[in-house]
């Protein structure tokens, strides 16, 4: 016999109204069924479908189902691997808990107040900060745009990388100051695609004020990047010829940008950022060769024997020792991807901004001591900023 929940799945797929239903609390841990089954409608091409998305331990699935067979499987689902359901509508949020014997129990309540409308446009065009159609004056300058707006067909990669580093921005603005001129610090910024994008957002569409300095070593490239900022109006943004580690003309700064710093010229934009006190810290490490001659362990042979696999385990070594030495000093810290690394291979960035909560993390140093003492390894950021560490900590050897 046909029960009341059963009918009501059904009704409100053939009708359109169901809006969400996540499934959980699985009836047997060993019998393969997801912890959690999320179900949302999706407009495809082909008509109205519904997604299913498994999410197990360590993966999540998708399954796309026809509106005629996803009421049956939302069925079969439930009888068959779960004991509990919270269905959306747009009239009420639905729960639905099952006893041992399979006997439903419905709980009804109004709507969640708020909740939006569904997109059910799977391939809607991507919301990006610096949108196609809407000619920025860098971009044009640099090649990226049309005047009408028009992403270059062979700039797309690079359209995409400045909206995802403009994205990372984004989400940390709150930390910076509101109340005064801000200082933003660009070591080894380049041909400075991605110093032009922050300016145009802060000063251009946010007006903020702001003080941008862009340093790289090559004097060529810091011509062309100060003759387009003065033809592009931007005269807070200024281009110096210098190298990082000998940079000395400021007492602060309010966030810091390293982007593909060599080796361990990370390390002293790094250690410039947290001697100026910057809130936030955005940085892509680049050419990471310090730590493959220093590492070592016998636990760990087997994949340091591989020249190709200690080079990359390296490098990530590299990165965990400077995002644990910036949480020490009180960072949090978010290791993200930056660019899809079927373009890149050198795609992680390091996000950092000062919490609120000032002082030293006694317990990260001694995650830190024990990482670094089980690897043999001496990490130039931790000597850069050997006066900031506990006293009682011991003191590694320096290593070439």
């Amino acid at each position: 016999m046909t029960e009341q929940w059963q009918l009501d799945i059904t009704n409100w797929v053939k009708s359109g109204e169901l809006l969400q239903a996540t499934l959980s609390q699985p009836k047997r841990k060993d019998a393969g069924a997801a912890p959690k089954t999320i179900i949302r409608p999706l407009k495809l091409k082909n008509g109205l479908f519904y997604q299913f998305e498994y999410h197990f331990a360590n993966k999540v699935t998708h399954d796309n189902v026809a509106e005629l067979q996803a009421a049956e499987r939302v069925i079969d689902l439930l009888q068959e691997n779960y004991r509990q359901a919270l269905v959306k509508t747009p009239e009420a949020d639905v729960q639905l808990l099952f006893s041992k014997k399979g006997k439903a129990a419905i709980l009804r309540k109004p709507a969640t107040a708020g909740a939006r409308p569904v997109n059910l446009e799977h391939n809607r065009q991507k919301q990006r900060i610096l949108a196609e159609g809407k000619a920025a004056p860098f971009l044009v300058e640099l090649g990226i745009m049309t005047p009408e707006g028009l992403v270059h067909a062979k700039k797309q990669d690079k359209y995409r990388q400045i909206n995802r580093f403009l994205e990372m921005v984004t989400d940390v603005l709150a930390y910076l100051p509101t109340d005064r001129e801000l200082t933003i610090v660009d070591f080894g910024c380049g041909k400075s695609y991605l110093t032009f994008a922050l300016y145009h957002l802060l000063a251009v569409e946010q007006q903020r004020k702001i003080n941008i300095i862009g340093l790289d070593l090559k004097a060529d490239v810091i011509a062309f990047c100060s003759g387009l900022a003065e033809k592009l109006g931007y005269d807070k943004l200024q281009f110096l010829v210098g190298d990082i580690a000998e940079y000395e003309e400021l007492q602060t700064a309010d966030m810091v940008v390293t982007l593909h710093a060599c080796d361990t010229a990370t390390d002293a934009a790094l250690a410039k950022a947290v001697n100026w006190g910057a809130s936030v810290i955005m940085s892509v490490p680049c050419c990471q060769h310090e730590l493959f001659k220093q590492v070592s362990s016998d636990v760990l042979s087997p994949l340091l024997s591989q020249g190709l696999l200690k080079e990359r385990f390296s490098a990530l070594a590299t990165d965990a020792a400077r995002g644990t030495l910036l949480e020490v000093l009180g960072y949090k810290v978010q290791m993200l991807e930056f660019v899809d690394p079927e373009h890149t291979p050198k795609n992680l960035l390091i996000r950092a901004v000062r919490s609120e909560q000032q002082g030293i993390s006694v317990k990260k140093w001694e995650q830190y001591e024990q990482f670094r003492q089980f690897l043999s390894i001496s990490p130039s950021l931790e000597h850069m900023l050997a006066d900031r560490w506990p006293k009682q900590s011991s003191k590694p050897d320096a290593k070439n």
